[in-house]
């Protein structure tokens, strides 16, 4: 079904369903699911990475818990909300058709008052438990999420991958600050390392779902630029990539083992964008980028987890 964007189409998300809000009893996956377990167990990961990093040896238990917690309240409820937001468009999708919402198993507000109440309990947390600064970096994530990027940007521009990386570059934040107690040159750069690796991530799932977003109306890159255009910037940052992983180890946070593995694995992931030029698979080469991508990720939060131990 092709659905052309509209202005109306943008809004829709604030009308009522013309539908019956359900058709079956939701079970307490379907509220699970809401929260998307997966990105809040990546997004984990990286406020993991960025607390170790900090205070690995000077490691806090009870700590470390009201962190995940926190963030992770933050994140479900984030998520949630995206999910009460993107409920029209979603139905739209092969992928996302049966999702709670819009399979009418959860009320639209039911998960709404849910998502809130979850992003304030992990902003509670935050602040109660770790520090004031953690809480309010976990706010302006939510915010970026929902509001700039969901509601805003997803439905508007070209430009959502981009804006949308600034809310998942902030859990390495939020596991520094809650050692640290300030954001320094260290934090930024694994905050900058979060953000350029998002979009040639992203990309690659964007051409594979191509269809997907241009029946729901959603402005991806290859939607409008088309496939070219989408290699041609997913090149760009997963050169940039290189330099900014190597920037961490200047700071003294990571020595020489880091060092080697992100020089091989960025290396890796360049040779591949570059190999994208010659080949006519675009979904062979998207599906490689994108698997990739995650591959790489897991290990140099490995790297960074395991470098210090061994080397500071």
């Amino acid at each position: 079904m092709e659905r052309p964007m509209t202005q109306q189409s943008s809004q829709s998300f604030l009308a009522e369903d013309s539908r019956p809000e359900t058709v079956a009893k939701a079970s307490w996956r379907d509220y699970w699911v809401l929260t998307k377990p997966g990105i809040n167990a990546s997004n984990l990961m990286a406020a993991f990475t960025g607390f170790w990093l900090a205070g690995h040896d000077t490691f806090s238990l009870a700590l470390l818990i009201a962190t995940l917690l926190g963030t992770a309240l933050v994140i479900a409820g984030g998520c949630t909300v995206n999910n009460y937001i993107d409920r029209d468009i979603d139905s739209f999708m092969a992928r996302t058709q049966s999702r709670p919402i819009p399979a009418g198993r959860i009320r639209p507000q039911t998960a709404l008052w849910m998502g809130i109440l979850l992003g304030l309990a992990g902003v509670a947390v935050l602040v109660a438990f770790v520090n004031p600064l953690s809480g309010f970096l976990a706010a302006i994530g939510f915010f970026a999420y929902v509001f700039v990027y969901t509601i805003w940007t997803k439905r508007t521009t070209v430009w959502n991958t981009i804006v949308g990386s600034v809310s998942g570059a902030i859990p390495p934040l939020i596991g520094w600050v809650a050692v640290e107690g300030v954001l320094d040159l260290s934090a930024w750069l694994l905050f900058l390392f979060m953000f350029v690796w998002q979009p040639p991530h992203f990309y690659a799932l964007a051409m594979l779902k191509v269809e997907d977003y241009r029946s729901a109306g959603i402005p991806m890159l290859p939607v409008v630029k088309g496939m070219a255009e989408t290699r041609r910037q997913t090149l760009f940052f997963v050169a940039l990539m290189l330099p900014v992983s190597l920037f961490l180890f200047g700071t003294g946070v990571v020595s020489w083992l880091y060092l080697m593995m992100a020089l091989i694995l960025g290396g890796v992931w360049l040779y591949l964008a570059l190999a994208g030029w010659s080949s006519e698979d675009d979904e062979g080469w998207a599906r490689k980028m994108f698997l990739y991508s995650l591959l790489y990720l897991t290990l140099m939060q490995v790297t960074m987890l395991i470098d210090p131990v061994l080397f500071r």
